[in-house]
This record gives C-alpha cells, structure tokens and sequence, in this order.
C-alpha cells in the first residue's frame, strides 16, 4: 500500500469512495460530505496552508484518503480530522489506522494542539477506533464545518 499527498488527478476517484461510503451506511443526505461541493475538489480544497490530505493507493486504485483541515471557528492549535473513509473492500487491513495517524502526525508536525472529528453513530467501528485512538466526546459541535447532519463530536489533545 501506497500512502501520498493527494494529487489533481485523485480528485474523481476520491469522491467516489467517499460517496459510496455514504450510501453503504445510508447517511448519503444533506448536511454532510456526501453533498459538499469541496468533495468535487479536494486538490485544490487541501492547496489551503495548515492543511494536508493523506491517499492510500494500491496499483494505482484508490483504498481511501484521510485529510486535516484548520476549519474555521476552531479554538486556536485545533485542526479537524477530515474526509476520512475507506473503500469496504480494503477495511479491516490497518489502512484507516495508518491514515489516521498520517494525519495525526502531520498535524503535530504542523503545531497543531488539538483534533476535532465530526462523525455519525453509524460509523460505529470508525468511531471505536476514534476512542481508541485518545478522541473523546464532546457534547455539541465546534467550529464551523457546515456538516449540520453530523452528530458526533470528538476531540483528540495532540
């Protein structure tokens, strides 16, 4: 497995992963990833500083991807752990976990403090590895990521 900074020509197959992703736990609704135009787009969405987006790549398919982003409204030295999915058929092999700590540890490299995750309880094995990972709940939303629809909130201190 591949793991790289996302490239102009991710763009396409990075949103369908997310997408099917969404549609595989039916949360594919407004409010969310799913309907955000940046999905389209997240070369250019992760060209902004203080942000980096993460791809895993197996002969030349996309696995899936995981990004931070410093999402505005954040307390300052919190950057949000963002598009983070994995193709089903590629779960279960460590993937998400590297990716995740790809982006933990760029975060770090970057100066950030804290990480802020938006999620959905049917997310629930993401959302175990979170805990597992040192994220806590939070009891509402911070920041403003426009994903209205999401309903769990969890912080990491970096």
């Amino acid at each position: 497995m591949l793991f790289r900074h996302i490239e102009q020509s991710d763009n396409q197959k990075i949103a369908e992963v997310i997408r099917k992703v969404f549609r595989e736990f039916k949360i594919d609704k407004p409010g969310t990833v799913y309907t955000d135009p940046t999905t389209d787009d997240l070369y250019a969405l992760f060209r902004r500083p203080g942000s980096v987006y993460w791809i895993a790549e197996e002969k030349g398919v996309i696995a899936g991807g995981c990004g931070i982003f410093p999402t505005a409204g954040l307390p300052g030295g919190c950057v949000e752990l963002v598009k983070f999915y994995v193709a089903a058929n590629y779960r279960g092999q460590g993937i998400g976990n590297s990716l995740m700590q790809k982006s933990i540890d760029s975060a770090k490299e970057l100066g950030y403090t804290q990480m802020y995750l938006e999620s959905f309880p049917e997310l629930n094995k993401a959302v175990s590895m979170y805990i597992r990972s040192g994220f806590f709940y939070l009891p509402r939303a911070l920041g403003n990521s426009g994903h209205f629809a999401c309903n769990v909130w969890m912080l990491k201190e970096l």
